[in-house]
């Protein structure tokens, strides 16, 4: 059976790459014009302001400095989520910075065992959101948002109050179970589980000097980037699936897009699709999960809770707009 599933895949996937490589061919133009835009939204946007973060945080992972970073904020937020002091660090960095950084410091937090799997695991369903910078610099204008206060409560209330529950609540603990492939988690030197108050084990990992943390951080940051530019170039490409089909209706094609990729979306659309925009911004588009993937896929977390908790803070997203929209 799993034979045949696996047949019928690669047949899927090779007339899909047959049917886009005909496209390439038939609208040279436009092919060139779609991988320009997602170029040009990596350099204008994506480097600028992920780039310095992803050094950064990484000095600080490399040098042991995360945990004293969030002295002063972890008491409250370990009260409220229950976290260790480095996943206190990731909620700060991931609500701040934006996707893909969430997922980027959970991974790196992870692999230098610093976060157990299920502590890891329960950030990267929350922390991992647009960025304030981009929705006030980009969102905000494309939209002409003449109040972005309520839009910027839900697009950071919604996923700051499911982390909670998600931390907190014992029916929300085992959903992501359903959906965690069966691999054995990575040892973690960090605390077992959120909540859990005993002190660290003496095999933590010694710190970097600042010259060896800032080099490796900086290739590390230029390799994560340089791979958000290549999907970010290739679900642009995407954008010419439904080149063939001149009738296809442009609301349609908008949403498509934002559900591909949510930048180029929002620039294709603009204010035409003011709430589908807003309801489809914590999603972030496959291009945001393919991004969450990349930075993940050296660990053992799973990219299907991800997607599982993503799709609920949508949906729950959209019945807030829905209720603002009919009140």
């Amino acid at each position: 059976m799993n034979s045949k599933i696996d047949t019928c895949y690669r047949f899927l996937f090779t007339a899909l790459a047959l049917y886009l490589v005909i496209l390439l061919l038939r609208y040279p133009a436009l092919s060139l014009e779609y991988a320009s835009t997602g170029l040009n939204l990596w350099l204008t946007k994506m480097v600028p302001t992920l780039l310095p973060f992803m050094i950064l945080s990484g000095i600080m992972i490399r040098m042991n400095l995360t945990e004293g970073f969030v002295s002063l904020l972890h008491p409250l937020l370990h009260r409220i989520f229950g976290t260790s002091k480095n996943g206190s660090y990731t909620i700060i960095m991931g609500f701040l910075c934006g996707f893909p950084m969430g997922a980027r410091i959970v991974g790196e937090l992870y692999e230098a065992g610093k976060l157990s799997h299920k502590e890891a695991s329960r950030l990267l369903y929350f922390c991992n959101n647009i960025g304030p910078i981009y929705f006030l610099s980009y969102v905000v204008p494309t939209l002409s948002l003449k109040n972005p206060l309520g839009p910027l409560f839900l697009m950071y209330g919604i996923p700051f109050l499911y982390g909670i529950l998600l931390c907190r609540a014992p029916l929300l603990h085992r959903l992501p179970a359903l959906f965690t492939r069966h691999s054995a988690p990575k040892q973690s030197a960090a605390r077992i589980y959120i909540g859990n108050t005993n002190p660290l084990p003496e095999n933590q990992p010694q710190p970097m000097s600042l010259l060896a943390a800032i080099d490796t951080s900086v290739l590390s940051g230029l390799l994560g980037i340089a791979k958000l530019g290549g999907y970010m170039v290739f679900f642009n490409l995407l954008n010419i699936v439904f080149m063939p089909f001149h009738n296809t209706n442009k609301a349609l094609l908008g949403v498509y897009r934002c559900i591909l990729e949510i930048t180029s979306g929002i620039d294709y659309s603009g204010q035409s699709l003011f709430y589908p925009i807003l309801i489809l911004l914590p999603f972030g588009g496959f291009s945001c999960i393919a991004q969450t993937y990349s930075m993940i896929r050296q660990t053992s977390l799973s990219i299907r809770p991800y997607i599982f908790h993503k799709i609920i803070q949508t949906a729950i997203t959209a019945v807030c707009y829905l209720l603002f929209y009919i009140l």
